[in-house]
């Protein structure tokens, strides 16, 4: 009799439990994609692909290549995917940098530099030849990419450009004024004129 009516008691329990689950599915709003609160004009389409960028990432990597990510992605989800080193310094990187296609990602060892190479917009001529940045076509944000070229040495080097020319040499860099010997020793194998 006892068991009859705790497996009575658990049968209604469990009627009334689903009932209340129902009417949880049919009281919540219907959200898509996100969006909350949207008229059936203004609703993504639900057909739309969501947006994938490309990234090459190099160096101290177990898996070095090129990989796909969705629009928006950060460094340290293309990190995770390539896997990093025991000698690896990530942290020499902005971990939180938003991604764009096209960009590579150099991640440096102890004690080494890394880089964030992005690709110049279509048609602007900038770009890289053999991972190297072109001086005489890279704008301000692809300059800026290289180990100590900061904003406002990115911003001298185009002055200099529109000023004397276009550079006849990589070693023509050094008449740029905050371009030392030893900033023109880390960039000269970084960058091209061609």
């Amino acid at each position: 009799m006892i068991i009859f009516i705790a497996a009575a008691l658990l049968f209604g329990a469990g009627v009334q439990y689903g009932k209340w689950r129902q009417s949880e599915k049919i009281s919540a709003p219907i959200v898509e994609r996100g969006v909350v609160g949207d008229t059936p004009e203004t609703k993504p389409s639900v057909s739309k692909k969501e947006e994938f960028i490309q990234v090459h990432i190099a160096g101290a990597v177990e898996r070095p290549g090129v990989y796909q990510l969705p629009a928006g992605a950060r460094v340290n989800e293309a990190l995770k995917l390539a896997g990093i080193l025991p000698e690896a310094d990530p942290h020499a990187l902005n971990l939180a940098a938003p991604l764009s296609d096209g960009q590579q990602i150099i991640v440096p060892r102890v004690g080494e530099e890394g880089k964030i190479i992005t690709q110049g917009p279509a048609g602007s001529g900038a770009g890289k030849l053999q991972g190297k940045i072109n001086i005489n076509t890279a704008g301000p944000e692809e300059l800026d990419t290289l180990p100590g070229i900061g904003p406002s040495l990115a911003q001298r080097i185009i002055e200099y450009r529109q000023q004397h020319g276009p550079f006849r040499s990589i070693e023509d860099l050094q008449n740029v004024p905050g371009i030392g010997e030893k900033r023109w020793e880390t960039l000269k194998d970084l960058i091209t004129v061609h």
